[in-house]
C-alpha cells in the first residue's frame, strides 16, 4: 500500500470527501476482483481508477481494450503514466453520471469498478437501464448498499434499489473488503457484487415507469397497497390485476410489480 501511496504523494494529490474517494490499494484484493471478473470482455471499463492498483490488476491480464473515466482532473498525470505503457488504455476526464458509458469501446464490454460510495447507487441504475451492452458488471458498493441489491420480497432491506436490479440482472455479492484495504478508511463495511444482465427481456415493464412506481410506494412502504393507490380504484383496482389490496410495497413480488407497472400505464 505505501508504494502506491507514496506515488500519489509525488503527485501532491490531495484526498477529495466530496467526490466519495477512497482508494483501494491492496493489489492482493484487486488481482481478486479481476480473477471474480474472467472471462473478460473485449472493452472493459473502470469507473473511478483512482490511484490505478485495480487497473494494473487488469493490466495483468491479456485485455484488449481498458477505458477508465476519472473525474479528478489531479488524477488523470498519474494514470498518463501507466497510458505511456499500455497503448490498451483509453481516459476521459469525465463524470461518469454524463457519459454513455454503455456506447464505449466495441465488442463485449463490462465494468470493473471500486465506486465512488456517494454516487454508487446513481451509476448502478444508469448501467441497468442499459444493461443488455453490458456483459456483466463488476462493482463496490457499501455492504448495507449491497445487500439491498439482492434482497428478497418480505425482508427488511427490500427496497427500490432490489426490484430494478433483480428485474434486470441476476446479482450476487461476492466477497467482503475489510475496511483495512482502503485509504483513507470508510467508516462503512463493503462488498463485491456481479450482475449479469438477463440475455433476452426476462420481465415485460417500461424501465422509466419501474423506475417511478418503485420510488413511489416505496416512500410510502409503510401503508398498504389498497391506500396507496386510493385514487387508481383501491381495492377493486388491485382485485382487477389479482394483487392483494391489504399487502405493503415490500411483499410485493418482481412479477407483481411488473403487472402493476403495466396496469397503471393502461389506467
Amino acid at each position: 500500500m505505501s508504494n502506491n501511496l507514496d506515488q500519489l504523494k509525488s503527485y501532491d494529490f490531495k484526498f477529495k470527501k466530496s467526490l466519495g474517494q477512497n482508494f483501494l490499494f491492496d493489489s492482493n484484493i484487486t488481482d481478486k476482483i479481476v480473477k471474480y471478473s474472467l472471462p473478460l470482455s473485449n472493452t472493459v471499463i473502470e469507473i473511478g481508477p483512482g490511484a490505478g492498483t485495480l487497473t494494473k490488476s487488469i493490466l495483468k491480464l491479456n485485455v484488449n481494450k481498458i477505458i477508465l473515466i476519472e473525474k479528478d482532473k489531479s488524477l488523470i498525470k498519474l494514470l498518463q503514466s501507466l497510458k505511456e505503457k499500455n497503448n490498451s488504455i483509453e481516459i476521459y476526464n469525465k463524470d461518469a453520471l454524463s457519459l454513455p458509458i454503455w456506447k464505449l469501446g466495441s465488442g463485449s464490454r463490462e465494468v470493473i469498478a471500486n465506486l465512488p460510495y456517494n454516487i454508487s447507487t446513481k451509476i448502478l441504475i444508469n448501467l441497468l437501464k442499459y444493461s443488455s451492452q453490458f456483459s456483466k458488471l463488476t462493482m463496490m458498493f457499501q455492504k448495507e448498499v449491497a445487500n439491498r441489491i439482492i434482497a428478497k420480497p418480505g425482508s427488511k432491506p427490500y427496497s427500490r434499489l432490489s426490484v430494478i436490479t433483480q428485474l434486470k440482472t441476476k446479482a450476487k455479492i461476492l466477497f467482503d473488503i475489510p475496511d483495512t484495504a482502503f485509504f483513507p478508511k470508510p467508516k462503512v463495511q463493503s462488498s463485491l457484487v456481479r450482475f449479469i444482465p438477463y440475455e433476452n427481456k426476462k420481465h415485460n415493464f417500461d424501465f422509466e415507469k419501474m423506475e417511478e412506481l418503485t420510488r413511489f410506494v416505496f416512500t410510502k412502504k409503510r401503508k398498504m397497497l389498497r391506500t396507496i393507490f386510493k385514487k387508481e380504484g383501491g381495492s377493486s383496482f388491485l382485485n382487477s390485476i389479482n394483487i392483494d389490496p391489504n399487502i405493503r410495497p415490500e411483499n410485493l413480488t418482481l412479477e407483481e410489480f411488473c403487472k402493476l407497472e403495466l396496469a397503471l400505464r393502461k389506467h
